[in-house]
């Protein structure tokens, strides 16, 4: 076990591990320069609020800048296919190399395990129906679940019909994957047409080994982190994952620790990091795996993070769709924002600083909204009057 880590330094080795200590340079142009992202968090989680930009594109723009949301999409539905669609940390894009790695979960499931109550006993009760869905993908593919006739659905996991029951369970099986989506609306496929075939046909590792390597993803990817936040990552079990950190801490991929002011005990990756300084500016979606795991979140930064979409609009205390704004190695506001595309701006319903802000910070986070916008095509940043930040700001973005 090494001496006690200052939280200071947690906070850099974190920031680091997902690539915030990184100078920009030039204009990201390149799947090389979104490649460099992904190898970093190993995967973008899918959302579908669309309130200012689906959740999958914000990681690299938090992290590049403004580059071509083209290159996501051409990675996950074009050849050579560079990413596939699957449960991970929730729904995410994750590189084709780890398709192999997930093989134990599609498995799990085909017994109807790992997967949701009312999904398994669906996948228990209908199995010949579910049969004869796959058939038809087999057959018609790419086929989205709405194709199948009289089979609409009510929206919400309620309303979904026997078809999307069908296609859900043969998705988390393994059976089927994304081969596009038509808006947002996924088109399912076989793997061996959509996943490259030395990818799809090489062996899958034993369960104990792909959890390990899952895990090490997971600990590349935070820096630092306990042992609750490497299970987070790809949302594995104590039963799964906890064995299998003591593994990786016998073979030095792993060194325990302890963070100031941590209760639990910490894990740091082996090699991992730690720069003297971290600066810069970044709006963060709130499915970026710096903040995702709301807990680490406070641990780390002391900012307390909740999503208030599904929270009545009266009771909301900052707003509807909430991004942080990290500067330099803290979270130093958060604002409610919207992509108003109809009229080409977008909006900061409210800004709310965090503790005391630097006399720049309006200045740096005017710029990153209007770049911000000019990625998304929108013309102008407008400020409304709500939170202590907002003067400020609309101060900031007038003199800009």
């Amino acid at each position: 076990m090494t001496d006690t880590i200052s939280l200071a330094a947690a906070r850099r080795i974190a920031l680091a591990a997902q690539g915030f200590a990184e100078k920009r340079s030039g204009a990201p142009r390149t799947w090389r320069h979104v490649s460099a992202v992904l190898a970093r968090t190993g995967l973008f989680q899918i959302d579908s609020v669309s309130a200012v930009v689906r959740a999958h594109y914000m990681p690299a723009f938090s992290r590049l800048g403004a580059y071509p949301m083209t290159l996501i999409d051409e990675a996950a539905m074009r050849r050579p296919r560079r990413l596939f669609e699957y449960w991970a940390h929730e729904a995410s894009y994750l590189p084709v190399e780890t398709w192999p790695l997930l093989q134990w979960r599609m498995h799990n499931a085909r017994d109807n395990r790992g997967i949701y109550g009312r999904l398994a006993t669906f996948g228990r009760e209908r199995a010949d129906y579910i049969e004869d869905i796959f058939r038809r993908v087999e057959a018609d593919g790419p086929i989205a679940a709405s194709a199948i006739e009289g089979q609409k659905g009510e929206g919400g996991w309620w309303g979904w019909s026997d078809a999307k029951h069908a296609f859900e369970w043969l998705f988390w099986a393994g059976r089927i994957t994304t081969a596009s989506r038509r808006g947002f609306e996924r088109l399912y496929d076989l793997p061996e047409r959509v996943i490259p075939k030395a990818i799809h046909d090489r062996p899958s590792p034993a369960p104990a080994d792909a959890i390990r390597e899952l895990l090490l993803i997971s600990a590349r990817a935070l820096g630092i982190a306990t042992a609750a936040d490497l299970r987070d990552y790809f949302r594995l079990s104590p039963r799964e994952a906890d064995a299998r950190i003591a593994e990786l801490v016998e073979n030095g991929d792993l060194v325990q620790t302890r963070v100031e002011g941590w209760s639990q005990k910490a894990y740091l990756a082996a090699g991992a990091r730690v720069p003297r300084k971290v600066s810069g500016s970044a709006l963060l979606a709130p499915f970026d795996p710096l903040v995702w795991e709301r807990g680490r979140t406070e641990r780390l930064f002391g900012f307390r993070y909740r999503i208030e979409i599904y929270t009545p609009a009266h009771r909301r205390t900052h707003g509807y769709y909430v991004m942080p704004w990290l500067l330099d190695e803290a979270i130093a506001a958060r604002l409610d924002l919207k992509a108003d595309r109809a009229a080409g701006v977008l909006r900061v319903n409210a800004a709310f600083a965090e503790g005391d802000v630097r006399a720049h910070a309006a200045e740096a986070l005017a710029g990153d909204l209007r770049s911000m916008a000019g990625w998304l095509g929108l013309d102008d940043v407008t400020v409304a009057e709500r939170g202590d930040f907002a003067p400020a700001l609309a101060g900031a973005l007038k003199t800009a």
